[in-house]
């Protein structure tokens, strides 16, 4: 997929834990495990907006587009 999770990269940038995260924007630690390994189809704006308060982000800094070079 050419939609590159990077959550896990502001995540330690922040130094902040998943289980820190889930309770900050009140998700479920597998709910943000699924989109932290990149396995999440969609992700909601509310969740996208609480994920860059808690980590003081913008989302570009969280998904990024790769080109498919298939």
């Amino acid at each position: 997929m050419p939609i590159i999770v990077n959550l896990d990269v502001m995540m330690a940038k922040r130094k902040m834990s998943l289980n820190e995260l889930s309770e900050s924007v009140d998700l479920t630690l597998s709910n943000l495990s699924i989109l932290k390994t990149g396995k999440a189809k969609a992700i909601r704006f509310s969740t996208l907006e609480a994920i860059c308060k808690a980590l003081n982000c913008q989302p570009g800094d969280i998904l990024e587009y790769v080109v498919d070079e298939k």
